[in-house]
């Protein structure tokens, strides 16, 4: 059985579901409704009262109503902080919680869900922060799944990754994405520099309130302000504030020379084939640079054979929450590490050499330095060298260096 990427595109109130082979021609969505596209699935589990059963989404919703369950109280709030909850007098934890309503999700695929069958869970958000990620790391480890298996990104870089895995005539221009919630509308347009190698990714963003009883001539307005002197090719629509049937004139607006879709399921769509990238299952000519990727490339300079080469530690474009470097290397000469650090859209290189104050002095090439590389934002690295001498000829020192670098400052000491 060939793995699947999965995409969970999860919010307090609800989750959506998808998943995806390379084989497929597009990500397959979960609707627990056979035959509809009612993908939005509450995120809710609830306790058969006096029995060990479980129901989740809709049914945790009608049998906690009905009053034969105990529903969860704010199951992804109180995972977030890592609370105990009380039902029916037992106590639970509720990541363990969380962890039984992703799993009968993803078993929703009619594939018995195992570590094996998982390339990669991609989890996406409206937004990311280092809570959501540890608390996430720890829910998918109850489910047997690893952090290379792993992978959380935001609502802007899931539509990245599904804008751009479209056909090409759908991104030949800019693409415009327009999320209704309530009485707010949120356009983003991404732009794409084909100047550049990779082609760099950007995104403008703004957010819109609209009159209720006038949002179809407001909206309408706002389209024409954003796209009447830029050429679009595709617009996206996606939201709870889409549904209903008032959009008339600012529909007929978009639809004239531009491919417009309407739908829920872009975010959890775009997070599978952010799992395909990653994986490096396609060739990806494009770089993000959004709230929460890298802004700049790390790379270690050394020789081989007597050819330099360089040791990619960190890249721009990878989700400092998710990314980390490391790599082994023999000192050669002077106790010093050269370290290069590039922005991706520039052709220009900060060189930053470490000094290695009070490394013990042995015979060249007999010291063995292991480099990490961990960001502590998208503008820092904390580069961390240690002396792992060198097998049963040297002993270790236990000397460490640590220097946090960015692009902007260079190295602190």
């Amino acid at each position: 059985m060939e793995g699947l990427y999965y995409g969970i595109d999860i919010n307090s109130r609800t989750t959506i579901v998808s998943y995806y082979q390379p084989a497929m021609a597009d990500p397959n969505t979960i609707s627990m409704v056979m035959g509809s596209d009612e993908y939005q699935i509450p995120t809710a589990l609830a306790k058969k009262n006096g029995m060990a059963q479980w129901y989740y989404g809709r049914d945790a919703k009608m049998q906690a109503a009905a009053g034969c369950a105990t529903e969860v109280p704010f199951l992804l709030e109180n995972a977030l902080q890592n609370k105990i909850v009380t039902l029916e007098g037992r106590l639970y934890s509720a990541r363990d919680l969380l962890s039984v309503y992703l799993k009968h999700l993803l078993e929703l695929t009619g594939i018995p869900f195992k570590r094996q069958t998982v390339k990669k869970l991609v989890v996406t958000s409206e937004h990311l922060s280092m809570e959501m990620v540890e608390m996430m790391s720890i829910v998918a480890g109850k489910l047997g799944i690893s952090n290379d298996q792993l992978l959380l990104i935001d609502h802007r870089e899931s539509f990245y990754y599904y804008a751009l895995n479209q056909k090409n005539e759908l991104f030949l221009h800019d693409v415009m994405l327009f999320e209704a919630t309530g009485d707010k509308i949120l356009s983003c347009r991404l732009q794409r520099d084909d100047s550049t190698r990779p082609q760099t990714i950007h995104f403008l963003e703004h957010i819109y309130e609209m009159h209720m009883e006038s949002r179809d001539q407001e909206f309408t307005t706002v389209c024409k302000d954003l796209i009447e002197e830029d050429v679009v090719s595709c617009v996206y629509l996606v939201g709870d504030g889409f549904d209903g049937n008032w959009m008339k004139e600012s529909l007929a607006y978009l639809v004239k020379g531009r491919h417009v879709f309407i739908g829920k399921n872009l975010y959890s769509k775009g997070a599978c084939f952010s799992g395909l990238i990653r994986n490096k299952e396609k060739e990806w000519p494009f770089v993000y640079i959004g709230d929460n990727e890298m802004k700049f490339n790390l790379s270690l300079k050394v020789n081989d054979r007597n050819e330099v080469k360089f040791i990619t530690l960190i890249t721009a474009g990878e989700s400092w929450f998710n990314t980390k470097g490391e790599c082994e290397v023999i000192l050669d000469g002077s106790p010093e590490v050269e370290l290069w650090i590039q922005k991706p859209e520039s052709r220009r290189a900060k060189v930053d050499l470490l000094q290695l104050t009070d490394l013990p002095e042995r015979e060249n090439r007999t010291t063995r330095l292991r480099i990490s590389a961990v960001p502590v934002s998208d503008q820092e690295i904390r580069v961390t060298i240690r002396d792992m001498g060198f097998g049963e000829i040297e002993a270790s020192s236990g000397k460490s260096w640590t220097h946090t670098v960015s692009a902007e400052d260079g190295i602190d000491g």
